[in-house]
């Protein structure tokens, strides 16, 4: 709820006594006063979020009060409640900063209108505050004509309509946060906010009040109430980036809101529901995690609804050209530079290079080889700043030669030759080392299904005494 604590301000008891009673049958925090000063000792005790505000009061004029509230750094949201008025008592009362005007008797059903447009406003305010343009560098992190990338396309149109929670996980640079605004300009949600958390970013005893807010008071330096980031993203989609980050307290907490969608914030006691879609990236292998205690199992499945994976830059090297070009044009618009091409050499390095950075890499790269360009236009070797070219990563064949050479041939094998099976063994965990851990891309490069290598993984733990070096979590 945007609105909770509300003041109503006025001298006719009855009419009075008639808004509250409705206000708290709508679960509203109501404060009575009569008078100018009751009204002003309130709001110096407490943060209110709106007043009702009459304009006749015994101990001074509602417009001046008015005016004295918009001074204050909290101000609360403004209604007027006038006996009688006219359309230059409500102009001025508008251009002093009420929000509405309404003029008694008025019924219940006025009332409700306007606290809806209040919160609907106020909540708007407040998301605005945190809410990041979306740039145009977010855009291109998803341009591809890869397999890879045209898959991914096909899968975020699919996910993007329902309200099901997706966990991204990839390596850092690939996009991940281009995905997951994707998945909300394609939504049924794409009109509600769309909240950031990093994670990361966020000091360990700051970040549940990040996401759940705090009343005032609830710890030193809490001097107002202030609304979490699920409680703005009500109706929307929040995206809490590098979610393996957070602590094993706020993981069973965040458990919660998963399951129930409700929570409580820092130092209070009143439960809000919330409705938002959650989407969460990581650049780190949770399954690993899970095994390794330092992430709840329950929790990542309750993240890994939809799992969607974010394939490297090396394993799509035919993407890289066409990144280069939009980085290329975007950065020679930026900063006025006209660029006329690149080298051989130059692409070459460009398709070479490995990207450990990935598409962020390629990014910087092509931003610092624009500005580096000299007078012809052409961007060269020495621009791009990449003093090694690697070589683009083994092939299956490649890893699999290299595997079997890596027997000796000892009596203990017949012929002096390992069998089939033990080649086949050190091969997939050869590829499974050379992803990272990451089953889903050793499975493409070893061309077998997820399934299989599952399989395979599982009969390796089960019944042969691997060393420390070959055993596989799974």
């Amino acid at each position: 709820m945007a609105i909770e604590k509300i003041i109503v301000l006025g001298a006719d008891l009855t009419s009075r006594y008639s808004l509250e009673n409705y206000l708290r049958r709508c679960r509203y925090d109501v404060a009575s006063a009569s008078t100018i000063a009751v009204a002003r000792a309130f709001l110096g005790k407490d943060n209110f979020d709106a007043i009702f505000l009459d304009l006749k009061l015994s101990d001074g004029d509602g417009t001046d009060f008015l005016k004295e509230i918009q001074m204050r750094p909290q101000k609360p949201l403004a209604v007027i409640t006038a006996g009688s008025g006219s359309i230059e008592s409500a102009v001025e009362c508008i251009k002093n900063g009420a929000f509405d005007y309404l003029i008694r008797p008025f019924s219940d059903e006025q009332i409700g209108i306007t606290l809806r447009k209040a919160e609907e406003f106020v909540r708007l305010i407040r998301v605005n505050r945190l809410l990041s343009q979306d740039t145009e560098e977010s855009e291109h992190n998803l341009l591809g004509n890869s397999q890879d990338m045209e898959n991914l396309q096909q899968l975020i149109r699919k996910v993007a309509r329902t309200h099901a929670t997706v966990l991204i996980q990839g390596e850092s640079g690939t996009g991940k946060e281009a995905i997951a605004r994707a998945l909300f300009r394609q939504s049924p949600r794409a009109r509600a906010p769309f909240i950031k958390v990093n994670c990361a970013a966020i000091p360990e005893n700051l970040i549940e009040s990040e996401f759940f807010g705090h009343e005032k008071g609830a710890f030193t330096g809490a001097v107002n109430k202030r609304e979490g980031r699920f409680e703005l993203a009500h109706g929307g989609t929040i995206l809490l980036d590098e979610i393996s980050e957070i602590s094993p307290a706020l993981q069973a907490k965040l458990l919660r809101v998963l399951q129930e969608r409700e929570f409580e914030r820092v130092g209070g006691s009143r439960t809000i529901k919330v409705d938002v879609r959650v989407i969460a990236t990581t650049n780190r292998n949770l399954e690993q995690s899970v095994e390794r205690k330092e992430f709840r199992q329950d929790l990542f499945f309750r993240l890994n609804v939809v799992p969607v994976f974010v394939s490297p830059l090396r394993e799509r090297r035919e993407d890289v050209l066409l990144l280069k070009r939009e980085f290329m044009q975007r950065f020679s618009r930026r900063h006025g530079i006209n660029i006329k091409g690149i080298t051989d050499e130059a692409r070459q390095t460009l398709l070479n290079h490995s990207w450990p950075g990935n598409v962020r890499e390629l990014q910087n790269v092509i931003e610092r080889a624009v500005i580096l360009c000299g007078d012809n236009g052409m961007l060269e070797m020495e621009h791009l700043g990449l003093t090694v070219s690697n070589p683009p990563p083994p092939s299956s064949a490649a890893i699999g030669l290299a595997t079997a050479r890596a027997f000796p041939q000892t009596s203990g094998h017949i012929g002096g030759f390992p069998s089939l099976a033990e080649i086949e063994k050190h091969h997939i965990l050869a590829a499974l080392n050379h992803c990272q851990g990451n089953r889903t891309h050793a499975a493409k490069l070893l061309e077998v299904s997820i399934r299989t290598l599952r399989n395979k993984l599982h009969e390796y733990n089960g019944t042969t005494p691997a060393s420390q070096d070959e055993r596989v979590e799974v």
